[in-house]
């Protein structure tokens, strides 16, 4: 029996090599990207263009999409709010639509931004409340998919951690690595709190959401507790075998960055009830980025 087909879109990005990895296993699967390649399984396609989003349907005529693909840099949204608009709303706008015309099955990633992190522990009933531009981006972005595709799904993240599964991808742990090994020092904040999942489980679960018929709307991945960032890079360069001293305590928001919430901590209750894989901790987050490069 023919795989399903699967049009991703960012596959070229962090989380995108990983997951183009994972769903091999199950879809037959094309990669969207701005640039075109000679790779005959890659289409040309620049979300914010409902022409190329369109043509790009019509070439792969998918069952499904991955849709990965944003502006993530939260200083350059603040910088850039017309593109960030352009990028992270009107963008999801025109792949939803494409979807719903082509009865495509949807998901989409969304962000811990859209809330502003004054509680500990956010549900996916709460309402979004976005401190700085990327978050009011995928927060609007949210709203517009889920209303021309009730069926698609939404699946936000606090942070995504891992080495890249190829070269070119800015990867949170090869950026610290590289940093740590010239013996440089990195700041990160001692008050700004993440339920990080690592990319390779997160894949697992876009993987079921996708795969399950009665998956719809929004749902929260991330590890069963949370971390503050400092935290986190502290057991990062254990692991990695540096010293501490090469983590500084960041104790305050350095001027002219965008806002970030203190507080993105995603409940994860939902996604139990429609996937078996179990909610990992921080720790084992932490071990499995180590073990998909071993």
């Amino acid at each position: 029996m023919d795989k399903e087909r699967l049009l991703l879109i960012g596959a070229s990005g962090f989380l995108g090599a990983y997951a183009a990895r994972k769903f091999a296993e199950s879809f037959d699967i094309f990669t969207g990207s701005r640039t075109a390649l000679t790779d005959s399984r890659n289409v040309q396609v620049d979300i914010m263009d409902a022409s190329s989003v369109d043509a790009a349907f019509q070439r792969v005529k998918p069952d499904a999409v991955l849709l990965l693909s944003a502006l993530s840099d939260i200083d350059r949204c603040e910088a850039e709010p017309e593109l960030a608009f352009r990028t992270n709303v009107r963008g999801p706008e025109n792949v939803a639509n494409a979807c719903a015309r082509s009865n495509a099955r949807l998901l989409f990633t969304s962000s811990a931004a859209v809330f502003d992190g004054s509680k500990h522990g956010y549900t996916e009933d709460d309402a979004p409340t976005p401190l700085s531009v990327y978050g009011e981006t995928k927060a609007r972005a949210e709203a517009t998919v889920l209303k021309i595709l009730p069926c698609a799904i939404v699946l936000r993240i606090a942070l995504a951690i891992g080495f890249a599964a190829r070269k070119g991808t800015n990867a949170m742990l090869e950026n610290l690595s590289e940093r740590w090994a010239s013996g440089s020092p990195v700041a990160a904040p001692t008050f700004e709190y993440r339920n990080p999942i690592d990319a390779a489980a997160l894949s697992n679960f876009m993987l079921k959401l996708l795969k399950h018929e009665d998956a719809h709307g929004i749902f929260h991945a991330g590890a069963k507790e949370s971390i503050s960032r400092y935290g986190l890079n502290v057991k990062l360069a254990a692991r990695m075998g540096y010293p501490s001293e090469l983590v500084v305590a960041q104790t305050e928001p350095p001027p002219g960055r965008a806002p970030r919430g203190t507080d993105h901590f995603l409940l994860t209750d939902k996604i139990r009830t429609v996937s078996s894989i179990p909610i990992p901790s921080c720790d084992e987050v932490i071990a499995r980025c180590f073990d998909e490069v071993a």
